[in-house]
């Protein structure tokens, strides 16, 4: 497999919770969290921070840790990626979304997976498998996919139906961690914004309505993306029981 870039989109202000990427787990930001972590899969050539913020940069300088500062024009993770694309030469890109400090190194070697599996590959992601009661909750976006781990379709509400009311069926969440072949993620760029993309508030619909597919694979790690301050506890906690710590602390 040729070069391999990651990035990690990161934006400071956030709506349900403000500058929660410089928000501190067990005393180190967020940001630093989730370089570090990632950093661990030796799958990746590089891996840069992309941001619009000026305190981010400055924090990734003053700890090692590599910064592109990337216009604050963007409406997404991806398009924050697809900047950096232009400065640094990849054939695959790993988005490593900023708000993601539970992701490991294993995450990102199986999202690479199908690349090295089957050089067709444009896209991949990740499913864990979740309980009926988790897939209830419409912050988890459910993922369905063919006999061959293609998505079909995401969604934020119950994806698949038990019209009979089995409870034999598995639902699987969706963690926001991609792989991106160079020319897929170019080609995504120059597409307007998709109808179910805009319905469900999910950018990877884009990729499945203009018939670019994604392969999903599975993974029995879950992930907790942090979008609240009871998120954030949440993970704190994890890692205080676990007693993880970043690398070098």
């Amino acid at each position: 497999m040729s070069r391999v870039l990651g990035a990690i989109p990161a934006r400071l202000e956030s709506t349900r919770l403000p500058r929660k990427l410089l928000r501190l787990i067990c005393g180190q930001p967020m940001i630093a969290w989730v370089y570090w972590r990632a950093r661990q899969a030796q799958c990746l050539d590089a891996l840069v921070v992309a941001t619009d913020s000026e305190e981010i940069a400055a924090y990734c300088r003053g700890n090692q840790i590599p910064v592109a500062m990337t216009s604050s024009a963007h409406r997404s993770g991806t398009d924050r990626v697809v900047e950096v694309m232009a400065r640094e030469p990849a054939d695959i890109y790993v988005n490593i979304q900023g708000d993601e400090p539970m992701v490991t190194a294993e995450h990102v070697e199986l999202l690479l997976r199908p690349f090295r599996e089957s050089p067709e590959t444009r896209v991949s992601t990740l499913q864990v498998a979740i309980t009926p009661e988790q897939a209830r909750n419409p912050h988890n976006v459910k993922v369905v996919t063919d006999l061959r781990g293609r998505a079909l379709y995401f969604s934020r509400t119950l994806i698949p139906h038990d019209r009979d009311g089995s409870g034999r069926v598995q639902y699987y969440k969706h963690l926001g961690l991609y792989a991106y072949a160079g020319e897929a993620l170019r080609q995504f760029h120059t597409l307007p914004p998709s109808q179910l993309e805009q319905h469900e508030k999910l950018e990877q619909l884009r990729f499945l309505e203009n018939g670019i597919p994604i392969t999903v694979v599975e993974t029995s790690q879950d992930t907790i993306g942090v979008d609240t301050g009871e998120d954030l506890k949440e993970v704190e906690d994890y890692f205080r029981r676990a007693g993880i710590r970043l690398p070098g602390s």
